[in-house]
């Protein structure tokens, strides 16, 4: 495991950001044409399934970005990241939500999300 000082992951943020915006895209696409396939069971692109498949696959792509840097995905609706890090000597995740402009929270491990604080 990745363990992230909080430069670190504060240099991380624009990029983090810009990958963000790709999976919200990703996300509301395939909102939109499952509900469209579960009422019409058509597309308006024609793709069917097989769209709803691919727009699948570039969302775990997209998330798979995110893992493959160390970076834990908690969640995709909102977008909710952790970047493992010690504080204090104590395990901790930093902590950025969708839509935040920059990192500024952080949590202890075993908290989760409802333990957040303010970075100092």
């Amino acid at each position: 495991m990745r363990v992230f000082t909080v430069a670190e992951a504060k240099a991380m943020i624009p990029e983090v950001r810009e990958r963000a915006d790709v999976i919200i895209r990703l996300r509301a696409n395939l909102a939109e044409l499952s509900l469209t396939l579960n009422t019409t069971g058509e597309s308006p692109a024609g793709g069917g399934v097989a769209e709803m498949k691919a727009l699948e696959a570039h969302l775990g792509e997209a998330i798979g970005w995110f893992n493959g840097h160390g970076i834990e995905v908690k969640g995709i609706a909102p977008l909710l990241i952790d970047f493992p890090a010690v504080l204090d000597g104590e395990d901790v995740r930093l902590c950025w939500l969708e839509g935040d402009e920059r990192l500024a929270w952080y949590h202890r491990t075993e908290l989760g999300f409802a333990g957040r604080r303010r970075l100092a």
